[in-house]
């Protein structure tokens, strides 16, 4: 039988690069990882269905073994080279002098991890694939007042709102983030008051003392779920109009489709 060797694939998105501020088109990859993190107990399950006598508990222990002397190696400041890798310890961020201590709040310590030549030659032999753009999935989802537990649009001027969504942090030092509401004729009120909540799926934020009318929520950030912010101001709006008090004399709840 001649010899199979399988084909291995990474398929991969385009996202905004956020290290680069002055070039608002070049992006970065992003590697789409399988459904699951493979763990100790994947690995003695795999060991387990490819043939191995080897009892299962007795992998994981000499897998937990093999762990410990590693890192015990690398605690003392020893390199180790696995089939796999290479950890060499390192540490970060500048010295002042040659007489400058170390700093734990700029200097850190780390690991540099060198691929072995088997794997890099591994690597080689992968097939990247395109899958496009990664979608923007920051959106606000639903709008409640915490004053009535309404969440039909209607909400209570200087009382606290209740927003969930994806990705709706308010993040950045431009004077242009922050949460809005904006009028029927464009004007556009900021919100002043320091956010009680702040997190990226869920925003508690006091409405400000607004006349009667319709609004529509406004959120501009540079949130980015990834460690940098956004180059650019990202811009998300309540698809649903907001109403405090009676509009023309009628029913002060949007209907919502």
């Amino acid at each position: 039988m001649s010899e199979f060797e399988k084909d291995h694939y990474w398929e991969f998105t385009l996202r905004d690069n956020p290290l680069t501020k002055d070039n608002t088109k070049d992006c970065v990859a992003e590697v789409k990882t399988g459904p699951k993190t493979l763990r100790n107990e994947d690995i003695a399950n795999e060991i387990k269905r490819t043939g191995s006598e080897t009892k299962k508990a007795t992998i994981l222990s000499i897998g937990m073994q093999i762990n410990e002397i590693i890192l015990e190696a690398l605690l003392n400041g020893d390199s180790v080279i696995t089939d796999l890798c290479q950890f060499i310890p390192r540490i970060t961020g500048p010295f002042e002098n040659e007489d400058a201590s170390f700093d734990p709040t700029i200097n850190k310590l780390t690991f540099d991890v060198i691929l072995t030549k088997p794997v890099r030659e591994a690597l080689a032999k992968v097939k990247p694939v395109k899958l496009g753009a990664k979608a923007d999935v920051a959106r606000i989802s639903l709008v409640t007042d915490t004053f009535t537990g309404l969440f039909d649009g209607s909400i209570t001027a200087s009382e606290d709102i209740m927003i969930t969504g994806s990705n709706i942090k308010v993040a950045g030092n431009d004077a242009e983030v922050g949460v809005f509401f904006v009028a029927a004729d464009g004007t556009a009120t900021k919100v002043t008051r320091r956010l009680t909540q702040n997190d990226p799926s869920k925003l508690i934020v006091r409405v400000p003392a607004l006349a009667d009318g319709s609004y529509t929520l406004r959120i501009v950030t540079s949130y980015n779920s990834g460690t940098q912010l956004l180059k650019n101001l990202r811009t998300l709006e309540y698809k649903n109009k907001l109403t405090i008090g009676k509009i023309d004399g009628g029913d002060d709840r949007p209907v919502i489709e």
